[in-house]
């Protein structure tokens, strides 16, 4: 797996980095050697930290957990729609609203309003308002759609986010650093791997380069998303086993059957239990009498 991945970044070329003079001194530890003024990337750490993002994002995918792509270059806005879209995550291809994160709720009040001029379409509404308005509307449905409709089913703060370009991006890498959602990024040689939770070396320039990562990271959320659906799947019997018998109506009824005959049998204990009590206390009051008739004769006698 690894001589695969080694391979295909070398194929795509994501060992190109930029300019010496562009270069982020904190790169070095991934810089394997300078050519003709261009650094030169080492792949043999790119696949390590690639293994090591992929692991932390099959993790996240897992526990059910939405991952947030951020990518509004050119280069990368196609391969990451498309690549995206099979996972089901949400993701930023156009410009980056400022306070996406930081200021979720008013997005989301915006995506609310989103989908009620989506429904005004749909159940007719647009009949009963003029020409006029219905394109006004219909105008401000589009521009929301287009920065917007991506996170349309993002409820709540992602658990983290993967962007192509943290130069370019460095609104929404400050946003989620902000809130502590860990960032997952693909760094070129120009820019700060210490910005980021999971720094992966490569050229974020180049489609090929950026397919070829986000092909490894979309693979590792789909095996993420599987082996949750195998856990549901092998949870749900015996879910709906411990439902069945707290819905079970044969259960209560022995209940209740039991009760009444303890309470049965509690009621014939107790008359018992009083005779019992009652018996040593008549005996007693026989023997007082007794004692007491024996003192009356013994007196008499002793009187005459």
């Amino acid at each position: 797996m690894p001589k695969t991945q080694f391979n295909d970044l070398l194929e795509a070329g994501a060992h190109f980095g930029h300019l010496k003079r562009k270069w982020n001194p904190n790169m070095a530890p991934y810089i394997f050697m300078e050519r003709n003024g261009i650094h030169i990337i080492d792949l043999h750490k790119t696949v390590v930290k690639l293994d090591e993002a992929t692991n932390a994002l099959r993790q996240i995918a897992k526990s059910g957990r939405k991952i947030l792509f951020v990518a509004t270059k050119k280069q990368a806005k196609e391969i990451v729609t498309e690549k995206v879209q099979a996972t089901g995550m949400p993701f930023i291809t156009e410009r980056w609203s400022g306070g996406m994160l930081t200021n979720f709720p008013t997005i989301r009040r915006a995506v609310k309003r989103m989908n009620s001029l989506a429904k005004m379409e749909k159940d007719g509404t647009f009949d009963h308002i003029s020409k006029r308005e219905r394109l006004q509307v219909s105008r401000q449905r589009a521009k929301m759609e287009k920065t917007l409709g991506s996170i349309s089913d993002l409820n709540r703060l992602p658990a983290a986010m993967f962007v192509v370009d943290i130069q370019k991006e460095n609104i929404a890498v400050a946003e989620a650093r902000r809130l502590n959602i860990p960032v997952f990024a693909i760094v070129d040689t120009n820019s700060n791997p210490n910005l980021v939770d999971y720094a992966i070396p490569a050229n974020d320039d180049a489609a090929k380069s950026i397919s070829v990562i986000l092909e490894e990271v979309t693979g590792a959320i789909k095996e993420g998303l599987n082996e949750r659906k195998a856990e549901r799947e092998k949870e749900g019997p015996a879910k709906e086993k411990k439902q069945a018998k707290k819905q079970d109506p044969t259960a209560k009824k022995t209940r209740a059957r039991k009760e009444p005959a303890k309470a049965e049998a509690g009621t014939k204990a107790e008359p018992e239990a009083q005779a019992k009590s009652e018996e040593p206390k008549a005996d007693v009051k026989e023997n007082t009498e007794a004692k007491k008739e024996t003192k009356s004769t013994e007196q008499e006698k002793k009187s005459e």
